[in-house]
């Protein structure tokens, strides 16, 4: 039978071999999916495929002779938009900022209530660069910048090898990293300019205060860890204390990636956003020093194929759709320019310049 990808589930089996758009052969028949398959679907954003008919769902013949179908778990038609779920946890995550500006602590049965409907609906989301991009705006960038940094971190988390419930409180920690700031005046917080040498001397206090924060209000002592560390850097030149490597905690790091990709890619009053892939470049750049190598490439890996689809600017002047990309030249996808296409594994001379989403 032929069903849209939105409505195929684990262990449904193609009955026959799959092409995205420009004729390139994503799945074979006889692939039993699961979610990463059917994240490939998204990301070459086919829209229909043939399945096996599901056991549940096979006619059978009533009393009368006629048929009908009996369905036993259909999955709903209509998937909801992540989008006011998104801002009802940006709302939440106010809550739980004033609540720490006037109290000093916060609720844990709060924290659980307002981030977990998120985790709820965004994990089955395929396309992070479109998803991010529809969300992000140019107001409350703390709290929208804490939302976001917890949506990655639980996808990272995952793309890591972590359990969901493991994924779940990690993105829970990046969800909280920056309550911290909670305890920063809002004229250096806010400030459009440039920091003075004393107001980013307050600036780097945040994590502290995070820690301290997280740690008189819930049990969950990886939380705190990752407040007070998520400015840190495997060189040492991170910050409060300057740890290095192994003294840093594992998820510390993957909120540190995250946390870099957020900051970058959102709108700010000083500034506007920066191009996705620019930004992806210089996490790179980062993991050979700053960055933990191992997740930096993880996230860069799992990122670089939401761009399959979009139009990419080459430096050249030249544009066209990037329909491949590859798994250790992040940089360099397959890219058709009209009736040709352009493996820019091949063309040394040639880059991306912007991608156009």
């Amino acid at each position: 039978m032929r069903v849209h990808v939105t409505d195929l589930r684990d262990g449904d089996l193609l009955t026959s071999d799959t092409f995205n758009n420009y004729g390139l052969h994503v799945l074979s028949k006889d692939t039993h999916l699961s979610n990463k398959e059917i994240s490939m679907l998204f990301q070459h954003q086919i829209d229909y495929v043939d399945i096996e008919v599901r056991a549940s769902e096979r006619p059978v013949l009533s009393a009368a002779g006629h048929s009908r179908t009996i369905e036993t778990s259909v999955s709903p038609k209509w998937m909801p938009t992540v989008k006011p779920i998104y801002e009802d946890t940006v709302k939440g995550f106010k809550s739980l900022f004033e609540q720490a500006i006037n109290e000093g602590t916060i609720e844990e049965k709060a924290v659980k209530a307002t981030f977990q409907p998120l985790v709820d609906n965004f994990k089955m989301e395929r396309d992070v660069v479109s998803m991010l991009l529809l969300l992000n705006t140019r107001d409350d960038y703390t709290y929208q910048h804490s939302v976001q940094v917890g949506m990655l971190s639980f996808y990272l988390a995952s793309w890591l090898g972590y359990s969901q419930e493991e994924a779940v409180d990690i993105g829970q920690a990046g969800f909280l990293h920056d309550i911290g700031k909670c305890r920063i005046d809002g004229s250096i917080l806010n400030k459009p300019g440039r920091l003075t040498e004393e107001e980013f001397d307050e600036i780097k206090r945040h994590p502290q205060y995070g820690h301290d924060i997280i740690k008189n209000s819930m049990s969950n002592e990886m939380a705190a860890l990752v407040a007070a560390q998520h400015h840190e850097r495997n060189d040492g030149s991170g910050y409060p204390l300057g740890l290095k490597d192994e003294e840093i905690h594992p998820v510390a790091k993957i909120v540190a990636v995250v946390d870099v990709y957020s900051a970058m890619i959102s709108m700010r009053v000083y500034r506007e956003k920066r191009d996705l892939l620019h930004v992806l470049r210089e996490i790179y750049r980062m993991s050979f020093k700053e960055l933990d190598a191992n997740t930096a490439h993880t996230f860069i890996k799992h990122m670089i194929p939401n761009f399959i689809g979009k139009r990419a600017i080459l430096d050249n002047g030249q544009s066209g759709i990037i329909v491949m990309t590859h798994p250790t030249e992040f940089f360099r996808p397959l890219i058709q320019i009209d009736e040709q296409f352009v493996d820019l594994t091949v063309e040394r001379g040639i880059e991306v310049q912007e991608i156009l989403l």
